[in-house]
């Protein structure tokens, strides 16, 4: 007798090709995932609207620059339903219906909105949907019956919000869904070209997409060890802004060469650079490669999309036929 898999709900913002960071922080997981679970991923480009409302005409191509970078690192359409959230309008039915029993203090307590409010002093992006984004995300997760939302450590206050919207939604209609349980996944700390955390708005990111010359050019920018101000200062790799990559992208020896010589000057910041760029353009040509093929076969990828659009309208769709007539809404 088979068991049903276990379904897994995660999304990513449309708001531009994607950088190393998100590839360890996200894609990596979701490659895992796809084997494991019966995986739906999207496009939310309406959550991308909280931040970009005043430039929409970016979304759509973000949010095809999105698919391109999931399909060239090996998410696999046949393995997981990739969708566009825009696409599948139940989840504004479900995001309004969860709204009227959302108690206001829940969303106000949201520390990802308190935290904003303390360090923006622009009124016009304390929004209606910043502050209820929380229920959309809510009805983007139970709407597909989700029963795990990878994420990390730091997006736990989020997802224990959905299980209370779900819980409470369960306890006045009956249940109709599964409380998501989070599945944490570990998060390595990337950082840019600059030092700090790698993000597009900071500019300092090494892109998915990048071409050979572009990852040559940032990675001989990148600031190394800061207390090695000259070739002969000893230096130290667990401090060095190349190092993590190192980690991921170079082999064990060179690795190891760098632990060894670093301390002692053996090894100057230049010719650790020329190391790191040789691994990443290794790693990163066959990425590059896929993505190129979908890039010049548009058709593949608009089939790809409306085909995981299609199933994903499906589920909410029969989901939403529940919820109404639970709710009594003809």
């Amino acid at each position: 007798m088979t068991t049903a898999k276990k379904r897994v709900l995660s999304g990513m913002r449309t708001t531009g090709k994607l950088h190393l960071g998100h590839f360890h922080g996200v894609l990596t997981n979701w490659l895992e995932l796809q084997d494991k679970y019966d995986c739906f991923f999207f496009a939310a480009d309406w959550h991308a609207l909280t931040s970009e409302f005043q430039h929409p005409e970016n979304i759509p191509a973000s949010t095809r620059d999105l698919f391109l970078d999931w399909l060239s690192v090996g998410i696999d359409p046949g393995k997981a339903t990739i969708f566009v959230q825009s696409h599948v309008k139940e989840h504004a039915e479900l995001h309004l219906l969860l709204s009227m029993i959302t108690p206001l203090s829940w969303l106000l307590r949201n520390p990802t909105f308190k935290d904003s409010q303390e360090e923006s002093k622009n009124e016009e992006a304390a929004t209606y949907g910043f502050l209820g984004y929380p229920v959309l995300q809510a009805a983007d997760i139970i709407i597909y019956r989700a029963n795990l939302v990878p994420i990390g450590v730091d997006q736990l206050p989020h997802v224990e919000l959905t299980r209370e919207i779900t819980r409470r939604f369960n306890y006045l209609y009956g249940e109709i869904f599964p409380v998501p349980d989070p599945l944490l996944t570990e998060t390595p700390k990337l950082l840019g070209l600059d030092g700090r955390k790698m993000s597009k708005s900071y500019n300092n990111a090494i892109f998915l997409a990048d071409d050979e010359e572009t990852i040559r050019k940032k990675v001989s920018q990148m600031i190394t060890d800061i207390q090695r101000a000259r070739r002969k200062d000893p230096g130290d790799p667990e401090v060095c802004n190349l190092f993590p990559l190192q980690l991921l992208y170079s082999r064990p020896e060179e690795v190891a060469r760098i632990r060894e010589e670093c301390p002692r000057a053996a090894i100057g910041c230049v010719e650790c650079k020329k190391i790191l760029t040789v691994n990443l353009q290794r790693h990163l040509a066959p990425i590059r490669e896929k993505r190129r093929f979908y890039e010049r076969h548009p058709d593949d990828l608009n089939d790809i999309i409306a085909a995981g659009t299609s199933r994903a309208r499906e589920e909410a769709a029969a989901t939403m036929a529940r919820v109404r007539e639970k709710m009594k809404i003809s």
